[in-house]
């Protein structure tokens, strides 16, 4: 939540995850609407480009908030 978009790269670095499972879980966000995925390329080389969309920034917050609640009881 701290950038407005991050590439696949990038995204791949912060989570330590593999490629095929950050393929997943970026496709299984993307389908839910809370990330749109622009795919492009840098000269020939490949370039997937991540941005949080309203409906995501929503989804996150509540999720922090349902967190939040947990750690008040």
């Amino acid at each position: 939540m701290s950038v407005d978009s991050a590439e696949f790269t990038y995204l791949k670095e912060q989570t330590q995850s593999t490629a095929g499972n950050l393929s997943v879980q970026l496709d299984k966000l993307s389908e839910a609407g809370y990330i749109q995925i622009d795919k492009s390329f840098n000269g020939k080389k490949p370039l997937t480009t991540c941005s949080i969309t309203k409906k995501g920034i929503k989804a996150f917050d509540d999720y922090v908030k349902t967190l939040q609640g947990y750690i008040k009881k």
